[in-house]
């Protein structure tokens, strides 16, 4: 796996840049090393995070907003102060109901970010 080091110990979020990813959403990458990853997505209503899957296990806490979450074969409304898992490999996507912010959390480092 090739290493992509670590981030800057303090990354504060008026000095990190917004990533439009498409679709109403964009990313900011708020920290890192090879093995762990903090990511903020912030959602315009009827923002999609496609249907997709990773090798990382994830970990999302939703600080505001509504959004459809499908994991695997299962959807469910999530909003403000709920979080989820996502292990390794199921297919998963969302459809933001009410325009709102993400915090995921990734094990190890999503590489396809570091690239973008």
């Amino acid at each position: 796996m090739e290493s992509f080091g670590a981030s800057k110990e303090f990354l504060f979020d008026s000095e990190t840049a917004w990533e439009s990813v498409g679709n109403g959403v964009q990313r900011q990458i708020m920290g890192y090393d090879d093995r762990i990853m903090l990511v903020k997505a912030k959602f315009e209503t009827g923002g999609i995070g496609q249907m997709h899957e990773h090798h990382h296990s994830q970990v999302t806490y939703v600080v505001d907003g509504a959004f459809e979450l499908t994991i695997g074969e299962t959807t469910k409304m999530v909003k403000g102060g709920d979080s989820f898992y996502i292990p390794p490999h199921v297919m998963h996507g969302a459809i933001c109901k009410e325009a709102g912010l993400l915090i995921d959390v990734f094990s190890p480092i999503r590489e396809d970010f570091m690239k973008s």
